[in-house]
């Protein structure tokens, strides 16, 4: 039996030579914040270890062509679906095959590629609680627990990061999105740290809210099971922005902690004001110019960064006149693009405030931010 466990570790490590070959390096161009890096992080990824159907290290492979700087791989400790082949083609039995036998795999690999990786599982349960992911643990094995509190006091005491998965899924909460008592429950004992906002494809407003009101770490992750499509240019998974000092594993989980995400969705950033104001401002560069028409000027945006900005008019000054054409579609920026308009004051005023909203940087569900720009003449 050990020599079989060898026999089959050894194959594990050796996989990655067979891994994608000739990937180049990929960049996601978003702007860090004052004191801090933004690394691109998908925090719940599964492989053949649990029901996903790819290897370990082809998730490395992916991030690496991507532009992810930090994943966890987090694979459901109640299911193994993909493992009974392999306990079919030898004696291997599966409550000998570690819990955290992925990471074990794709580590090197993942260090290899420049990639941090994670540990973590998924702990799987009916609603309620429903799907949590325990990352930043030192054994997944100690999650095997048929009660699922339990299952949370383990990783509890290996100083988990805690956060509620897909809390919008169809499949348990059909007809609303709603909060349990058990997660309560789980919030005050110190084992719910974050919610997903986004998962995969959905965007959940409930969970939007409730970050916000009980003060809890903003997700977005990819939950991907197959293998992951080679995107589009301009195209990205779901994944959350972390400010971080570091990308070293201690530097991701401060930031945690402290809160200090954002969600990238599509053309969409979903976070905490603060953070969404900085980021809005760091990609752009604004350039006033004085036109030959002494009650007109033209602003130039730059755009240095790969995000989208789509700008909606909000309440102004009547005598300030912009954005003239855009009373259907948003005055949109594109990535790497530069964009002019013009800005009119009218009864000989100096100065006016240009007030339009992002509309697809959400502050608060399904609220985009406001923001003003002041011109002088």
């Amino acid at each position: 039996m050990k020599r079989i466990i060898s026999l089959f570790l050894a194959v594990c490590i050796a996989l990655p030579l067979f891994s994608q070959q000739g990937i180049t390096r990929g960049k996601i161009d978003i702007p860090d914040l004052k004191g801090y890096v933004t690394l691109k992080c998908d925090f719940h990824i599964h492989t053949v270890f649990s029901d996903g159907t790819v290897w370990p290290t082809v998730r490395v492979d992916e991030a690496y062509r991507e532009g992810l700087d930090v994943i966890a791989i987090t694979e459901h400790v109640e299911s193994r679906r993909y493992l009974r082949v392999i306990e079919g083609l030898s004696d291997l039995s599966l409550k000998n095959v570690s819990h955290h036998i992925s990471y074990e795999i794709a580590q090197p690999y993942a260090k290899e590629r420049g990639i941090t990786l994670i540990m973590g599982s998924e702990i799987t349960r009916q609603m309620p609680p429903g799907h949590s992911n325990a990352i930043f643990l030192t054994n997944a094995n100690d999650l095997d627990k048929p009660e699922y509190m339990d299952a949370f006091r383990a990783a509890k005491a290996q100083g988990a990061f805690f956060f509620w998965n897909h809390p919008g899924w169809l499949n348990q909460q059909r007809d609303s999105t709603r909060w349990w008592p058990e997660h309560t429950q789980l919030l005050e004992q110190g084992m719910m740290h974050g919610i997903e906002v986004v998962n995969g494809s959905n965007y959940y407003p409930e969970a939007h809210r409730w970050c916000l009101e009980k003060k809890l770490t903003m997700l977005g992750n990819s939950d991907i099971h197959v293998p992951m499509p080679v995107f589009a240019p301009g195209k990205h998974r779901t994944m959350t922005l972390v400010f971080a000092r570091d990308a070293t594993p201690e530097g991701v989980r401060e930031a945690l902690n402290e809160r200090r995400t954002a969600v990238y969705h599509e053309e969409y950033i979903i976070g905490e004001e603060k953070y969404l104001k900085e980021l809005f401002e760091n990609a752009l560069e604004w350039k006033v110019e004085k036109t030959k028409n002494k009650e007109e000027m033209r602003i130039t945006i730059t755009n240095n960064s790969d995000l989208t900005f789509r700008l909606k008019k909000a309440s102004h000054d009547p005598r300030v006149i912009y954005f003239r054409n855009t009373s259907i579609a948003p005055f949109t920026i594109a990535p790497k693009s530069v964009r002019t308009f013009t800005v009119r004051l009218l009864e000989g005023i100096q100065s006016g405030d240009v007030n339009f909203i992002v509309d697809n940087f959400l502050t608060e569900p399904n609220q985009g931010m406001k923001y003003t720009f002041v011109v002088r003449n």
